[in-house]
């Protein structure tokens, strides 16, 4: 047997290492998330000082529970290669139903699954839509947004108070750990967001979310329930839009309708930046729960620069179109590999 040379002998070694990073390649954005979130915390430490302590941190999850929530929804739509521009406005609604239930004397043991069920009933219509008589998520999706919001004002023109006390306590209810802190709200979001990571990486639903977004004619070949999965992923969207809908309720202590305008766009920026991509398929919603946190990171950097809010989406727009780029780099990569 003739000896290896000291050229040949680097080769398995580089190659393995392209092997795993190809094989990992779907995390690549999600780390890309996590750095950008690192840089901006030490940027924000060094520029402001105590910009990172238990209190700024411990805020951030609870001034963005409903958004976590929206997120780890949309998560599962965007997966698939869809898109639901209708959970801001279901989210208001919902949110609006159940301030006026409650002032009317209904108790919020039974307001509550009837927030999830017209989130639910949201997504249906929407998941049908877009499978069975095959309109655009976009068309669709904002037919529900249309839909939702006038149904706001059918519901009440102006701003509902909301006094009851297990509704206002998932928001007032401080558990303090040290110097850190969370909110039942908070509890909820990340409660929801396991149980999604679960659903996606350990269920055969969640594996045939994935190969609907991958390939949706392949996974109608492989005799998955691609119907069922398209309509699906719409209900578990519009049900979380129900649960950020008491969440916000919660956080506001009141129902209006014009709450959630603009929030399905900051949704799809933080699930766009946690890594998913836009064409469907690969995305994690650890990603997903970190753009969130970017975005809650950009709202504290401005407001400590007393800057104008709309810096805010000046910056998630830069952010949101640098990480599409990166996608597209990514995608275009593994294809020809």
């Amino acid at each position: 047997m003739t000896a290896l040379t000291e050229t040949e002998r680097p080769a398995p070694t580089i190659s393995r290492w392209r092997h795993f990073l190809v094989g990992k390649v779907a995390w690549m954005p999600v780390l890309a998330a996590v750095v950008i979130l690192v840089i901006m915390l030490v940027a924000g430490q060094a520029y402001f000082g105590r910009f990172v302590t238990p209190r700024i941190l411990s805020s951030l999850f609870v001034d963005n529970a409903y958004l976590i929530v929206l997120a780890a929804g949309m998560t599962f739509v965007i997966l698939t290669g869809g898109i639901d521009l209708s959970v801001g406005a279901v989210m208001a609604f919902t949110g609006m139903l159940a301030a006026k239930l409650m002032s009317t004397g209904v108790p919020a043991p039974v307001v509550i699954p009837l927030m999830l069920i017209a989130g639910a009933a949201f997504g249906l219509i929407i998941g049908v839509m877009v499978h069975y008589f095959d309109v655009q998520p976009f068309i669709a999706s904002l037919a529900g947004m249309f839909l939702a919001r006038g149904l706001c004002f059918v519901v009440s023109l102006e701003a509902i108070q909301v006094k009851n006390p297990l509704v206002l306590g998932l928001q007032s209810v401080k558990i303090n750990m040290g110097d850190w802190y969370v909110t039942p709200t908070v509890i909820i979001a990340l409660l929801l967001v396991v149980g999604a990571t679960w659903v996606l990486g350990y269920t055969r639903f969640g594996r045939t979310v994935y190969a609907v977004g991958g390939n949706e004619q392949s996974a109608r070949l492989m005799g998955l329930h691609v119907a069922r999965t398209k309509v699906l992923v719409y209900v578990v969207s519009g049900v979380c839009a129900g649960i950020a809908g008491l969440l916000f309720t919660a956080y506001t202590a009141a129902g209006y309708s014009l709450n959630g305008i603009g929030t399905e766009l900051d949704t799809i920026a933080a699930v766009v930046i946690g890594g998913t991509l836009l064409t469907g398929g690969s995305g994690y919603l650890i990603g997903s729960l970190v753009g969130v946190l970017v975005y809650g990171v950009i709202k504290v950097s401005i407001t400590f620069l007393g800057a104008d809010a709309s810096w805010t989406r000046i910056t998630i727009g830069i952010l949101l179109l640098a990480f599409v780029v990166v996608q597209r780099v990514i995608v275009a990569r593994a294809n020809r590999r």
